[in-house]
């Protein structure tokens, strides 16, 4: 009886470390550095048809542009952009939102980026663009 719990003990280990030299692709989160931020006016053909919930209110359109930095070498898919944004009187832009959008692929190194915002007509400009970073994954998420 003693011979088998020490079979067993000695299986266990061996799996345990065998497991360990041959571990599961890991599906992290991979952080993505945002900078080089600037915003300008949507070109008409983009904010034209803009499509808003429940009543209409006056609202202008406005690309976020920069660049993204994937310090893995790998693409990084699904990437959510974090974020504030603040008027000229320092009132949020996004009231109780910080993600903002997504990229859909980032490749390895610095790349372009583009987000597409709607403010209310009457939040003043300059805007302010505070806080932005992205976290996507190195492979596919199953929907």
């Amino acid at each position: 009886m003693q011979f088998r719990a020490l079979i067993v003990v000695v299986l266990s280990a061996a799996f345990w470390v065998l497991a360990g030299l041959y571990p599961p692709d890991a599906m992290a989160l991979t952080q993505i550095k945002l900078f080089d931020l600037s915003y300008h006016d949507c070109p008409a053909e983009i904010g034209d048809g803009s499509v808003m919930s429940g009543t209409t209110r006056a609202a202008n359109c406005y690309l976020v542009t920069g660049k993204a930095e994937n310090a893995t070498n790998k693409m990084v898919v699904n990437a959510d952009i974090f974020g504030r944004i603040y008027d000229a009187n320092n009132d949020s832009v996004m009231r109780n939102r910080t993600r903002l959008g997504s990229i859909d692929e980032v490749p390895p190194g610095i790349s372009d980026f583009e987000l597409r915002i709607t403010v209310a007509a009457n939040q003043p400009t300059p805007l302010k663009l505070e806080q932005f970073k992205a976290a996507g994954f190195t492979g596919k998420v199953r929907r």
